[in-house]
């Protein structure tokens, strides 16, 4: 079947009956993809581009789909969601202190980066000078998904989680800049122009974003919705607005909503679990169609000349511009080398990178499909190779090792009207609050422990009730001190009952 070509008819009820019934048996496919991905180690993003490639003309659904512009348009839009969702979700207190070391990276370690690849594209594969920058531009980006979901298990220093986390916020936005300036008609010249133009972008969008984020936050604080459903699709459209408000300014879009995301995640607004609940599944949705569109997009049977250069390019950028980069920018904030080690190993490339190299071919750029072709031989051989590898590197660097306590899983609700919170604390293995009394928790006056659950069973605990691992609790804490009774929570599970005396806090968890 070829996708756009034949002869035109209206469109009907039975042809929108059939594309519904395709559509929800590929999310239906996908979603149960998940859980092979969670089990196998692997990144979810090479299941979802291996049912695209099924679905394509060399595959069983035999599509033939080559719409590159279109592509490039829907991939923006999932990544604006993405990007939302990401944003929600990182808690700045986490990324407050590796914030100067994330930026450095996302800003010098990409320039870094683009010029060494480019140099090794050029010299080594043989590609012009603007098709080599481009390259190096477009797997220059790197995606925390594709990292934390291999890692989401291991127990990492905060220092670590956070500097990925934001590098990979912050990073799209310049090399989105780069590829489409390398990508434009023309010759490239006055570099330093170049680079004034991105800082120009990054502010204008970095401006917007925390302005939008503020003013979106201060409006659902106070402006009473009719309905608790409608909170979720408020935050969101105040993320696209945020992205939509930046472009039309020429500034960075990317920047602006993840910023105004971060904004709103950490402004506590009201009905929040609801909020993350619903950003938490577009947000799956905008990947799984992402992916299988770009599997469309790839053709198999093309791929066999671009896998050789694919390899030597993904090898520079691994074994040589990651690293080069990492030492550079982190050296000066006196981070560790097994730190350095482990994030130079975690530049996993993902969904970005591929949707970038649809611009050349958007452009029109000489060879803009052996770019394509290239870039996406590399994500996904070298995300087989880094994905599965990343837990046994924080192993052996004693980073990620399994005698430590694993982070707790919180979730809060808030109970508006009482204003107070409903804290849901999971006990994963290896917590030292496995073997503490309740009353060795040491909460705060106004939290306690009011259930536990136990191998499905649920219990009021009495002060002298042992905690056990797989336990989860529910812990009631009041406004004031509901950060507090967070912060002890995370101490203990770290530190154990001693948590406090031993110079154990919350402040230190994960580290």
């Amino acid at each position: 079947m070829r996708v756009g070509q034949g002869r035109k008819r209206p469109l009907t009820v039975h042809d929108l009956n059939q594309l519904l019934l395709v559509c929800s048996l590929v999310l239906l496919v996908a979603v149960a993809a998940v859980r092979i991905s969670s089990r196998s180690g692997l990144p979810s993003l090479l299941v979802y581009l291996g049912i695209g490639i099924a679905m394509g003309q060399d595959g069983i659904g035999d599509i033939h789909f080559d719409n590159a512009e279109l592509t490039q348009v829907i991939g923006y839009a999932a990544l604006v969601v993405i990007l939302a969702e990401g944003g929600l979700g990182t808690k700045w207190k986490e990324i407050k202190p590796a914030l100067p070391a994330a930026t450095a990276l996302a800003l010098v370690g990409v320039a870094v980066s683009v010029g060494v690849t480019a140099t090794a594209a050029h010299h080594l594969i043989g590609l012009e000078w603007r098709q080599a920058l481009i390259v190096g531009a477009i797997v220059s980006s790197t995606d925390a998904a594709a990292v934390f979901s291999v890692l989401r298990k291991i127990p990492l220093p905060a220092r670590v989680t956070g500097t990925l986390e934001a590098e990979s916020g912050f990073n799209d936005a310049p090399v989105v800049i780069l590829v489409v300036s390398f990508s434009m008609a023309g010759p490239i010249e006055h570099w330093y122009a170049l680079i004034g133009e991105i800082a120009l972008e990054l502010a204008i969008g970095a401006a917007i974003g925390i302005a939008v984020g503020l003013l979106g936050s201060w409006g659902l604080r106070h402006v009473a919705l009719p309905a608790s459903g409608l909170y979720p699709i408020a935050v969101m459209a105040i993320a696209v607005t945020a992205y939509a408000a930046g472009a039309l300014a020429h500034g960075s879009g990317f920047l602006a909503v993840y910023l105004a995301s971060m904004v709103m995640g950490n402004a506590k607004l009201p009905h929040w679990p609801a909020t993350r609940g619903f950003a938490d599944g577009v947000g799956w949705i905008a990947q799984i169609g992402m992916f299988v569109l770009l599997g469309l997009l790839v053709t198999p049977h093309e791929l066999g000349d671009d896998i050789v250069p694919a390899l030597v390019i993904g090898m520079v950028l691994t074994m040589v511009a990651r690293p080069l980069s990492v030492v550079l920018c982190l050296t000066p904030f006196r981070v560790p080398w097994q730190e350095q080690t482990l994030m130079s190993w975690a530049g996993l490339r993902g969904a970005v990178p591929i949707i970038l190299a649809t611009i050349p071919m958007v452009e029109g750029v000489e060879a803009s499909r052996r770019i394509f072709n290239i870039v996406f031989v590399l994500v996904v051989v070298y995300t087989l190779v880094q994905g599965p590898t990343l837990p046994w590197l924080a192993r052996k660097l004693r980073l990620g090792d399994g005698t430590e306590a694993a982070d707790l899983g919180i979730e809060s609700a808030p109970l508006e009207r009482l204003r107070g919170h409903l804290l849901s604390v999971a006990i994963p293995e290896g917590s030292k609050m496995h073997g503490v009394e309740i009353n060795e928790l040491r909460l705060p006056a106004g939290a306690a422990v009011t259930l536990v659950v136990r191998e499905g069973q649920s219990f009021v605990p009495l002060p002298t009730t042992v905690l056990r691992r797989g336990d989860e609790l529910l812990v009631v804490a009041t406004d004031p001190v509901r950060d507090a009774a967070e912060r002890r929570l995370r101490a203990v599970g770290h530190g154990g009952k001693l948590a406090g005396w031993l110079g154990t806090n919350g402040g230190d968890a994960g580290r």
